[in-house]
């Protein structure tokens, strides 16, 4: 079964002549007489009957010709799907690290949907790393993670530099150096983390030893921190969207540097309207405003 049989069938049935037909297609009628035989044949049922000079459908054709609408609909929503003149629509399977999902994106997805509304998105979070396999593999369309990736088969653009903060108990005396984190508890995302990263080094380079406990949650993390237990290092956007809760003071330091977060993709997938859709959206609301 083709499509070419398929217009034929719809062309035939709207005008109810193989003459007719042929005229609008500019065949001859002799081909589509061969090509409907041939899908009758395929069918295995009668789709036209002989009303003296012209062609009515059978009941299997009047059946036969709803699904063949909707095909062929299916086949023009796909064409406008991917044309560059059309409006972005599919599904955009979209990834992100917590951080970003958390307090970067939720204005974005809500202006996206708002703009683009025939596009799923399947969203879903995740360490940075395993979103990264996962846009190699074809599994997610794109991902916002926190660090470049040099993978061959990714593209990747940064999007916003996100500054980082101490964050301690309102309890505790005020943060002034990496030398007041000596016998705290640290509490960070696990190894692999850039911003857990970024606090390695800062002690390092201080020479400055602490015990860091992992959680993979940044709810939790904030948790601890209120209730008086240790210290964290957080992206600066997680820290305004909590620091709300209270009993947590912010710190921010010279020699910690902004984390550059980056959108990537496969550069293999080729053209997806919906992926630069929503990458054209998330630089003008996340890049840095310049003047």
């Amino acid at each position: 079964m083709e499509l070419s049989q398929l217009r034929m069938f719809k062309t035939i049935a709207d005008l109810g002549s193989i003459a007719k037909a042929a005229e609008q297609l500019h065949c001859v009628p002799s081909n589509i007489t061969t090509r409907i035989k041939n899908l009758e044949e395929e069918l295995g049922e009668a789709l036209l009957i002989r009303k003296g000079r012209g062609l009515t459908l059978s009941p299997a054709g009047d059946i036969f010709l709803e699904y063949v609408n909707k095909i062929l609909s299916m086949c023009q929503e796909a064409k406008r799907a991917i044309s560059s003149e059309g409006e972005p629509m599919g599904t955009l399977r979209l990834g992100a690290i917590e951080s970003a999902a958390t307090s970067r994106l939720p204005k974005v997805l809500s202006k996206y949907h708002k703009y683009y509304s025939n596009v799923h998105i399947e969203f879903t979070t995740g360490k940075w790393k395993a979103l990264e396999t996962a846009v190699v593999k074809h599994e997610l369309d794109s991902a916002i993670i926190a660090g470049k990736s040099v993978h061959p088969d990714i593209e990747c653009v940064e999007i916003y530099q996100e500054e980082i903060v101490l964050i301690a108990p309102a309890t505790f005396d005020t943060v002034r150096s990496p030398a007041d984190l000596v016998g705290k508890n640290v509490y960070m995302w696990p190894e692999g983390c850039p911003y857990r990263k970024a606090l390695e080094s800062w002690l390092e380079i201080n020479q400055v030893s602490a015990e860091i406990t992992s959680i993979a949650s940044y709810g939790t993390i904030l948790g601890c921190v209120s209730s008086g237990a240790g210290i964290s290092l957080v992206p600066r956007g997680i820290y305004e969207q909590f620091k709300l809760i209270g009993s947590i003071k912010g710190y921010t330091f010279e020699q910690l540097k902004p984390i550059k977060n980056y959108f990537l993709w496969n550069k293999n997938t080729g053209f997806h309207k919906a992926k630069d859709a929503f990458l054209t959206l998330v630089q003008s609301e996340l890049s840095p405003k310049r003047p």
